[in-house]
């Protein structure tokens, strides 16, 4: 799965045609008619409420789409040592990996699409951490 483009219709559309869910019940769960389902699917984006709602109806984390985006494209923080970090604001970690990324990084390097070194480049993977993926696989 790529997380680069999300076209999020298209993953539920393709989630729902898995799990064999039927028009009525998601219109059903979602309170909707046919037209915004059809809608949802032909949409790149969707409001999080609704994207909540498919995602307790097909049983699957849309957001982890999104939270693998940041993961994997997100540019490394320029934090200067002399600000201050601010109490309140969260900050986002760069390292926290999921199964799924470590995968769609390890396919990538295996299918001889992109060296270690393009990934420790692009994704700004310590090159520590991707050797460590790597050992773990073998």
């Amino acid at each position: 799965m790529l997380y680069k483009n999300i076209h999020i219709g298209k993953y539920i559309k393709e989630m729902v045609e898995n799990k064999n869910i039927s028009l009525e019940r998601i219109c059903n769960f979602l309170g909707k008619d046919e037209d915004f389902v059809e809608n949802v699917y032909e949409s790149q984006s969707i409001d999080s409420d609704i994207l909540l709602r498919w995602s307790k109806l097909l049983e699957f984390d849309f957001f982890r789409l999104y939270s693998s985006h940041l993961i994997l494209y997100a540019p490394p923080s320029a934090v200067n040592k002399s600000e201050k970090k601010s109490e309140t604001t969260p900050q986002f970690r760069k390292n926290i990996y999921t199964q799924e990324i470590k995968d769609f990084i390890l396919s990538r390097i295996e299918s001889g699409e992109m060296t270690q070194a393009d990934v420790i480049k692009e994704y700004s993977i310590p090159k520590s951490t991707l050797h460590r993926w790597i050992q773990k696989k073998r």
